[in-house]
Order: structure tokens, then sequence, then C-alpha cells
């Protein structure tokens, strides 16, 4: 699993993002690519590549949800999980396949 986190504050507010690439092998449809928003701590709204739209938990997340879902934020996260997961997938799966074999 890859996963990496964007954190911004604000008035002492804290605003972070989590990507996520959920695989079992190397190949497209063995992988799920999420991203999470989240406001103090509270998910907000997910992008979830097995959904294929963004789901909002919050009333303020349902907003964007609709939103997004309806404008080019979904289509540049669909593409997402093939720009963005499986490269780095391959590359993790080709790391430890090489570490596996040394004894």
């Amino acid at each position: 699993s890859l996963f990496f986190i964007t954190v911004c504050t604000a008035d002492g507010f804290l605003h972070y993002t989590v990507t996520d690439c959920e695989f079992n092998s190397s190949k497209l449809n063995d992988i799920e690519y999420t991203q999470s928003y989240y406001y103090n701590k509270l998910e907000i709204v997910r992008f979830s590549s097995s959904v294929g739209k963004f789901v909002g938990y919050t009333e303020f997340g349902i907003k964007n949800a609709e939103s997004w879902n309806n404008g080019p934020e979904v289509i540049n996260s669909r593409a997402k999980k093939e720009s963005y997961c499986l490269n780095n997938v391959g590359n993790e799966v080709e790391a430890a396949l090489t570490k596996s074999g040394e004894c």
C-alpha cells in the first residue's frame, strides 16, 4: 500500500488529504486509488476508484462531492488510478520481489 499525506493549517484549523493506492498485484484491475479530504480530523469527502466518484460524509462534503462529480475533478481523479498508482505500484512490487530474492 502506498500512502501519502498533505497537511495545511489556517487559523488553528487543520485540513489534510490522504492519498492511497491499495493493491495486491501490479495489474490495474487489482489497484484501488482513494483520496480522502479531512477537516479537523473528520473525513468530509472521498474519491474511490472502485466507486468512480466523490462521496461526501458531511454537509460540506456532500456539497463538494456533488460539485466535483459534475466537473473536471471526477475525470482527473479517475485517471489517477493509472497515472499515479500504476507506476508507483509497479516500482513497489519490483522492489519487494528484488528484496525477497536476497538471502
